[in-house]
């Protein structure tokens, strides 16, 4: 076969893979409910899930509305667990001058739930771009708002909120996972997923505390806020499309029983 026939064999069968995913397959998040962290490692680009912690997102969007992140650096980073910042001391002491936060590990699952399996009874899937555990389905027919609850898988890129012992004791810190860790699920609040950025956050340098210089935000600033020359343009896959759900059924005849929600990730496009 003549190079110019195989190229064009090659060109057609990338055009029949592209054209397997349609349009309706991506979407663009709510610019309101996404960051964009510039960190002295690279970017990281954050969507935020008011579905799953509505008190939490709120506060996260109004301190990095006010620029309160901006040159807080991860003065806490463990290296298989999670990367923590958002302290204005950058000591893990500190915090913002608002009021202390109710816990939201826990929430009311609802139609914007992508199932993808089961382990045992416990459901999981996906609210937008966050792996999330659930109630079994069936428990909602005895519920008084006929829903179950749902809780943040703390997987690889997921944000959680940092606390002290109290239960109702966050304010701004917040840390990115690096690595899954199942022991935080239904005891810390999950709030936001990475969509782009994980090289990033398992890049950021690591101790107990982390010794000078500590790397750190350079900027946190919420999509809308940026101005629309200066806005990356960012699509997601929807996990509730066909074209996720063969993504998903490719890695689970992959693991297997071992399939579980932190082994996919929504695909993202930034321009």
């Amino acid at each position: 076969m003549k190079l110019a026939s195989i190229a064009a064999v090659l060109a057609l069968s990338a055009a029949s893979v592209a054209s397997a995913q349609q349009a309706s397959d991506w979407r663009t998040p709510d610019p309101d409910n996404v960051l964009v962290v510039e960190t002295n490692k690279g970017r990281i680009v954050v969507e935020l899930s008011p579905e799953a912690a509505p008190a939490h997102v709120e506060r996260i969007r109004e301190l990095a509305k006010a620029h309160f992140y901006d040159g807080l650096t991860f003065f806490r980073v463990i290296d298989s667990f999670m990367a923590q910042t958002g302290d204005p001391q950058n000591t893990g002491m500190g915090g913002s001058d608002k009021p202390n936060l109710k816990a939201e590990f826990t929430f009311r699952r609802g139609a914007g739930y992508a199932p993808q399996g089961k382990i045992g009874s416990t459901e999981f899937g996906f609210v937008g771009a966050l792996p999330v555990y659930s109630q079994n389905s069936a428990l909602a027919a005895m519920t008084a708002d006929g829903k179950v609850a749902a809780w943040g898988a703390f997987c690889p890129g997921v944000l959680g909120m940092a606390r002290a012992g109290d239960p109702d004791s966050a304010n701004s810190q917040f840390f990115f996972m690096r690595q899954h860790y199942p022991s935080l699920e239904k005891t810390y609040t999950a709030f936001a997923k990475a969509l782009t950025g994980l090289d990033v956050i398992r890049s950021i340098k690591v101790g107990e505390p982390v010794p000078d210089p500590q790397d750190k935000m350079l900027t946190v600033r919420v999509l809308s806020e940026i101005p629309a020359a200066q806005r990356p343009s960012i699509k997601v896959m929807d996990t509730r499309s066909a074209a996720f759900a063969a993504l998903i059924e490719k890695k689970r005849s992959e693991l297997g029983g071992a399939f579980g929600p932190c082994d996919v990730e929504a695909p993202v496009q930034v321009k």
